[in-house]
């Protein structure tokens, strides 16, 4: 609290006053933050050595109605919640600033991917997108680091990848549009090279028309965009009681045997079904339940992802430590050291995180 008092005082006040009523989106925390930053720092802070915030670009000009009524909402929750701490600008210069943080702003996640919060590193939103990443962003606190994970030539440009690399090319560029205004032509993009694993087909004797493969990659997009508006499922978790849980599960299971019909289980919407019934199972500590997804979710997850891929570190993590507490040593040692294998390319060798998991093979 010390150490951030220079930013907290804008909060700590309201928070008390407010209670359990303080509910402020990270969006309209950090936006609220960089507007205190501004005004005590009005020159160019150590993260804008490349690129300032002012420089950020909003896609303003590209922004539909809804996202622009949300803008809104987030600027009315800002001047709720800190209208006796804050200078604010004009309404136009608010708009612009919610517009820049929504497309350059990061993900803070921690080694099984937990989210933890939100942030935005200047020169580090330079760089572009590619589904072909030959950089990792991982963080150390509140820092950002940037790994190359493949050889970059002298004036090659470096790309990292601004969403989940999983999923097949129209679903990855329809994510891309809708966030980030841009259509990708990476190799992957052009090639489709691993869409035809992404989205395989189970064998079967009659096998499904193409039809009925449509149908269904409709009904899985429609299930996971369900998933996505309540607003990541596994944060409304922790405040709410087991029953919606068990409801989770139901719902994934049913999606799981509706979609095993047609699809195999190395099919990219069979996995993200499967990891999001790992993540219910974690939540009721249903370990035997977790491990059997996750035993399923490894072997594709290794095939689909890029290498030193973060989702694939998690899940070996994830294992490891689901074997562990099940007293399957010999498994979980060897899940960890995967994981680390991982980490030790994407975070550094020297990272925090690596040293923990260190200790947990120690201590085991």
């Amino acid at each position: 609290q010390k150490e951030d008092w220079p930013m907290h005082k804008l909060e700590c006040s309201a928070m008390c006053a407010f209670g359990q009523n303080w509910n402020p989106s990270e969006t309209v925390r950090l936006t609220a933050r960089i507007l205190a930053k501004q005004k005590t720092h009005p020159e160019r802070t150590q993260s804008e050595k490349l690129l300032a915030v002012k420089e950020f670009e909003s896609h303003l000009d590209k922004l539909d109605n809804e996202k622009r009524e949300l803008i809104q909402n987030d600027i009315a929750a800002l001047h709720h919640f800190y209208s006796k701490h804050l200078e604010y600008p004009d309404n136009a210069a608010l708009v612009v600033l919610f517009a820049q943080v929504n497309c350059n702003g990061f993900t803070i996640e921690d080694e099984e991917l937990s989210h933890l919060g939100s942030a935005i590193f200047p020169d580090v939103a330079l760089m572009n997108h590619s589904c072909c990443p030959n950089v990792i962003v991982t963080y150390k606190g509140t820092l950002a680091e940037v790994r190359a994970v493949k050889e970059i030539e002298p004036g090659e440009e470096v790309f990292t990848s601004y969403i989940d690399l999983l999923y097949p090319t129209e679903d990855r560029n329809d994510r891309l549009r809708d966030s980030y205004f841009f259509n990708c032509d990476c190799r992957e993009c052009i090639t489709k090279e691993k869409d035809k694993e992404k989205l395989e087909i189970r064998k079967l004797n009659d096998p499904p028309s193409a039809e009925t493969v449509r149908d269904m990659i409709k009904y899985a997009r429609n299930v996971i965009e369900e998933f996505r508006r309540a607003k990541h499922y596994k944060y409304i978790l922790c405040f709410t009681l087991t029953p919606l849980a068990c409801e989770l599960l139901e719902i994934c299971e049913l999606s799981l045997d509706k979609m095993g019909a047609v699809f195999e289980d190395s099919n990219v919407y069979m996995l993200h079904m499967m990891y999001q019934a790992m993540g219910v199972c974690l939540y009721v500590q249903d370990w035997e339940g977790a491990l059997r997804y996750g035993q399923k979710i490894i072997r594709p997850y290794s095939k689909h992802y890029p290498s030193y891929s973060l989702n694939v570190a998690s899940m070996w993590l994830k294992l490891g430590r689901l074997y562990m507490a099940l007293e399957n040593r010999m498994a979980g040692v060897k899940a960890l050291k995967r994981a680390i294998a991982i980490m030790e390319v994407a975070h550094g060798k020297d990272h925090p995180y690596i040293s923990e998991i260190k200790k947990e093979l120690e201590d085991h």
